[in-house]
């Protein structure tokens, strides 16, 4: 089962443990309860609220990681448990010992696969661009001609009008895209200490000042899905980042996608990636599990 993607935005609000429950209260009076076992991410982003540290510990325990967000949706730490996959302190080793010419070929599979989700989603909306697919057939090792970024400048201008410029602290479609990025980043953080490996050993990311590298490199071959559902909202002239809308985006991560072993929901596939990346690194696989493209996309994603 796929847990929910929970966040609290409300003012003030205290979060606690009992009995096996997140307990949100207001003032010492509860308005509201979830069952730990039925969540997969906490994101809390109300202003002055505050979080127990047995409700810490126990989400912990069960892999829950815990996004503290700040302004335009975006986060700010992120709590994350010390004990993980059984296998955790060799799986980091290989991690850390990996050698740059992996890592390249790593990364070019990854952009490869984002740029044909890209491909996928234009052609939801009619739009089919063959000169995209192109660019993820012939992508070098590396990307050394920054090829990620080209498809982008093809991409965006076709998804979201030629008007449309990417900003990280704009309203609007940009909040919407930042809501869903973060819920997608918290998500890959949750695969990758499930399988076992450190979300700061990162295959492209370098930026020193980010603790979830890696989270950035998985969560790449599954931004476009995000795209998909805030550019179905946009079609509706729906831009404003509301509690359906973070709904909508949340349930993102339940779309189903293709993948040689069948459909599984795009939460699953992000497990299936992290532990393939683990495996790779312990020389007991070759290739990254990706979810297969074209994918046939469903309503859910909206």
């Amino acid at each position: 089962m796929i847990g929910r993607v929970v966040e609290v935005a409300r003012e003030g609000a205290h979060l606690s443990l009992d009995r096996g429950f997140m307990r949100v209260s207001e003032s010492g009076e509860e308005v509201g309860r979830i069952a730990v076992e039925d969540m997969s991410a906490l994101i809390v982003r109300g202003y002055g609220a505050t979080v127990s540290v047995n409700l810490c510990a126990r989400l912990s325990d069960a892999g829950i990681p815990v996004v503290l967000c700040g302004a335009n949706q975006s986060p700010d730490a992120l709590i994350w448990p010390v004990r993980g996959h059984f296998e955790q302190g060799r799986r980091m080793q290989a991690q850390a010992e990996v050698g740059r010419p992996l890592h390249k070929r790593l990364w070019r599979d990854l952009v490869a696969a984002k740029i044909k989700a890209q491909a996928t989603v234009l052609d939801h909306f009619g739009k089919h661009d063959e000169r995209l697919l192109q660019m993820a057939r012939t992508l070098k090792s590396g990307d050394p001609e920054n090829v990620e970024a080209q498809a982008a400048r093809r991409y965006w201008p076709q998804l979201m009008g030629e008007e449309f410029r990417r900003e990280r602290d704009a309203d609007g479609v940009n909040a919407m895209l930042n809501y869903g990025y973060t819920v997608l980043r918290a998500a890959a953080a949750r695969s990758i200490l499930a399988a076992g490996l450190h979300p700061s050993l990162s295959v492209h990311h370098e930026s020193r000042g980010d603790a979830l590298r890696l989270a950035d490199d998985l969560m790449e071959p599954f931004r476009p899905y995000v795209d998909l559902a805030v550019a179905r909202r946009a079609e509706r002239a729906e831009t404003e980042l509301n509690k359906e809308t973070k709904a909508a985006l949340a349930a993102v991560l339940t779309l189903d996608l293709a993948g040689p072993n069948g459909a599984r929901p795009l939460q699953s596939c992000l497990n299936f990636l992290a532990t393939s990346l683990a495996l790779i690194y312990l020389g007991q696989s070759r290739k990254l599990d990706l979810p297969d493209g074209p994918l046939p996309l469903s309503g859910s994603a909206a």
